[in-house]
């Protein structure tokens, strides 16, 4: 159950993103694994060596993972916004032919094989909960991620640009229409969503390691725990994700030839039960 505490703090980390990306511009970004794949092999370039990397260097591959996010976050908004309302088929054909690009071009530099990623020195021993040994950095994980989830809501639900991100949600044509510049709005989320998600690929790293096709089932989970917490969310993006982290680990531990049956079969419950998500807003109708 701690392991899926912190699978699930950090599918927040990468969820989030997609979510308010989804939420705000209605654009399905296929790209966004990519992205979190992007930011595991940054960690992979300056960490993988098989030595043990001080916290600060770690620190440092965070914040770099972050910056080249961000920036590839900012080009995916301008490559996706010529095509942002001709509908999901399109922005799901271009995003996914980005996110292509991006893995094979990682394949070339990295190739195929599985890269593990070193916990930095001092938060790579263990620590004895119940009884047991466990990792000090999931641990470290756990904490990290209950800190980002307060940042992230804190930010949403008492900030100016919060407001205005959750008004852009519910109605972006009044909102454009009270003079806010809801370009530059839509662009600072776009990248804000993927400098998380790059910064999730470092922190993610010694638990997942990095190797082609994880962008895949990190953006497969990333889909479930938004349709489940709600589009648009903070707090249902979190809800969604320790759900989720919690239904995959107890899954595999208990019934692993049926873990991924039993991640999809609680998206479509929720599906069934509230389409909305379990914190997402029913729409109104005229």
């Amino acid at each position: 159950m701690i392991d899926g505490l912190a699978t699930g703090v950090l599918l927040f980390v990468i969820a989030l993103g997609l979510s308010l990306v989804f939420g705000v511009m209605d654009v399905l970004n296929l790209a966004h694994g990519a992205i979190y794949l992007l930011g595991a092999y940054v960690a992979v370039a300056l960490l993988g060596g098989g030595t043990k990397m001080t916290l600060l260097a770690f620190g440092g591959a965070v914040l770099l993972a972050a910056v080249i996010g961000g920036f590839s976050g900012w080009g995916l908004s301008a490559m996706v916004r010529p095509v942002a309302h001709r509908g999901h088929l399109d922005q799901a054909l271009l995003t996914l032919g980005i996110a292509l690009v991006v893995s094979d071009l990682i394949a070339m530099k990295f190739g195929n094989d599985v890269r593990s990623i070193p916990a930095p020195a001092g938060l790579d021993g263990s620590a004895t909960i119940f009884g047991q040994s466990y990792p000090v950095y999931r641990l470290v994980v756990i904490v990290v991620g209950g800190l980002l989830a307060i940042g992230a809501l804190y930010v949403i639900e008492r900030t100016r640009v919060g407001s205005l991100v959750r008004a852009s949600v519910v109605d972006p044509q009044m909102v454009s229409a009270l003079g806010v510049d809801t370009k530059r709005l839509v662009t600072g989320v776009f990248a804000a969503g993927a400098a998380l998600a790059a910064a999730g690929g470092v922190i993610g790293g010694p638990i997942l390691s990095a190797y082609p096709g994880l962008d895949n089932r990190v953006l497969l989970l990333g889909l479930v725990v938004v349709v489940i917490g709600g589009l648009g969310s903070v707090s249902g993006a979190l809800v969604g994700a320790l759900v989720i982290g919690q239904i995959e680990t107890l899954g595999v531990s208990l019934l692993p030839d049926h873990a991924s049956f039993l991640v999809f079969g609680a998206m479509g419950l929720v599906l069934l039960l509230r389409p909305q998500g379990l914190l997402g807003k029913k729409e109104a109708t005229a």
